[in-house]
């Protein structure tokens, strides 16, 4: 018996910007029908479809970037991403002769939005995401795409207008000034789907509360947002005192956690302002082996008292 010859496949005609129904699409070029990444056993293509608007609120941030490339996050919704699958049939696209072609949408009526290429240079890099459901965060794959028959668009997604705003470069790390209202936290940035923990909406108020003491004391209080050199993903300081030179982490819980913590990202923050005095504030004063524990990293301690705010060392005061 002779096995049927499988129907050829039309001629590519679509142009970028042009909509098409989705399993129109698959029913004449193959690739898996759901899903992000759809390689065609059919036909020399990979199919690629991304939903910025649902995509942003999970953490994934897909779309033009300042750089002038499109941007997109690998498959795999739990554990750290990896380069295989459909990952794989992206990176490996040229020397498996396929082209990649994208799509925003992701069911029913998608659009084209043209021909890409991985980037050369630098193809690919990682961030961090939660996993799907809410999970906890983990590594994800991101895509440089270089696009081939349509041109570059303006960033639309939040996290790709603050970098077109911050003027990066891969050449050097960005810290910048920012008001101490400005209402922008890590997590908005890497899981915006989850909602502000009891401890954050703490920390905010104590914050506040030391801003305006510190105002009081006719002291300059601010912020900063800081993008270190590779990384894609901003970090934002709670408190920063021009006067003082101190940099400030709060944390909405006096526990060894919380301190650890904060230990951190001091640590990580401080790389970038190397001569500011390094602070935790807290709601209360600590026992004594977490003030131990700060004082080993060079560390001071805040904490609100009736006459307004005491500190781990006698040698500091506000």
């Amino acid at each position: 018996m002779t096995t049927p010859t499988p129907p050829a496949s039309p001629s590519w005609t679509l142009k970028p910007g042009r909509p098409v129904e989705r399993k129109k699409l698959h029913e004449d070029f193959g690739g898996r029908t759901q899903g992000g990444i759809g390689p065609s056993s059919r036909t020399l293509n990979v199919f690629i479809f991304t939903d910025p608007i649902a995509g942003e609120k999970h953490g994934y941030f897909d779309g033009w970037m300042p750089d002038g490339l499109f941007h997109y996050s690998g498959e795999g919704q739990h554990g750290d991403q990896r380069m295989i699958s459909g990952n794989a049939s992206i990176l490996n696209h040229r020397q498996e002769g396929r082209t990649l072609r994208v799509f925003q949408g992701a069911r029913g009526t998608v659009t084209y939005l043209g021909k890409f290429e991985v980037y050369d240079k630098d193809p690919w890099y990682e961030a961090d995401a939660p996993e799907s459901g809410g999970g906890p965060l983990r590594r994800v794959i991101v895509f440089r795409l270089k696009p081939l028959d349509t041109d570059p668009q303006p960033p639309q997604t939040k996290l790709a207008r603050l970098l077109a705003a911050a003027n990066n470069t891969e050449a050097e790390d960005q810290v910048q000034d920012l008001p101490l209202e400005q209402q922008l936290t890590e997590r908005s940035f890497v899981n915006p789907a989850q909602e502000p923990y009891e401890a954050e909406r703490k920390e905010a108020s104590l914050v506040q509360a030391l801003a305006d003491y510190l105002r009081g004391q006719g002291h300059t209080v601010s912020r900063h947002q800081m993008l270190p050199r590779g990384e894609t993903r901003p970090l934002f300081t709670d408190l920063y005192d021009q006067d003082l030179n101190l940099l400030v982490e709060a944390k909405g819980s006096v526990t060894r956690e919380n301190v650890r913590m904060a230990i951190g990202q001091l640590a990580d923050y401080g790389r970038f302002l190397l001569d500011a005095t390094r602070a935790i504030l807290l709601p209360t004063e600590p026992r004594s082996d977490l003030l131990s524990l700060a004082h080993s990293q060079n560390i001071l301690v805040i904490w609100p008292i009736k006459s307004g705010y005491d500190t781990s060392k006698a040698d500091f005061t506000l």
